[in-house]
């Protein structure tokens, strides 16, 4: 199965009712799981946040994915998704995780998250992304990391219905989507078209 990943960014909409409207649409949508991102957010309004997802997300066989938050990962028994950077950190305090992935821009920090562990991989910007700096890394990143890892490597930055298919022949298990799917009137028909799209 190539997999299709929602990653939230409640900062686009006006209010937070806007937000929780197209999370439960993206919700229904027939993507495979979602990211908790919200990077700004402290604890206690994360986990309040999250816990009004888990309730959108329930008996709709969508996949809840915690960012950043270690401790209530664990709480929840739920998978972790890391940045780089907050990997690196806890990788220096040796905070001993599970069911977790990171987000690399390289192989070799890609050589380093599995070694450490990691049970997936998230590899960007593979196409240039509106605000970012960073210079695009093309499917060639997924390529060499797809033929070092054994784990799932899912891909990042740029991808839309019109380059999935370059995604999904570089060797990698899926792909994520923020703005895009964040700003989609129609979440359903903008998945079936990636899906349609992918081979």
């Amino acid at each position: 199965m190539f997999k299709l990943i929602a990653i939230t960014a409640r900062t686009m909409f006006p209010e937070k009712k806007a937000f929780l409207h197209q999370i439960e649409n993206i919700a229904d949508s027939g993507i495979h799981s979602i990211i908790l991102r919200e990077k700004d957010l402290i604890p206690k309004y994360y986990r309040e946040l999250f816990l009004e997802l888990k309730s959108l997300c329930k008996g709709r066989n969508i996949e809840l994915i915690i960012h950043n938050h270690p401790d209530l990962a664990l709480e929840m028994g739920l998978p972790l998704h890391l940045s780089w950077a907050f990997f690196e950190d806890l990788s220096k305090k040796k905070v001993i995780l599970t069911d977790f992935g990171v987000s690399v821009h390289s192989p070799e920090q890609a050589s380093l998250a599995i070694q450490r562990g990691s049970s997936w991989l998230i590899a960007g910007h593979i196409y240039p992304v509106k605000g970012k700096n960073t210079q695009a890394a093309g499917t060639g990143l997924l390529s060499d990391i797809s033929k070092m890892s054994a784990i799932p490597v899912y891909g990042i930055g740029g991808i839309h219905w019109h380059n999935i298919r370059e995604i999904a022949q570089s060797g990698a298990k899926g792909a994520c989507f923020m703005s895009s799917i964040m700003q989609s009137h129609e979440p359903e028909n903008y998945v079936k078209r990636l899906l349609e799209s992918i081979f």
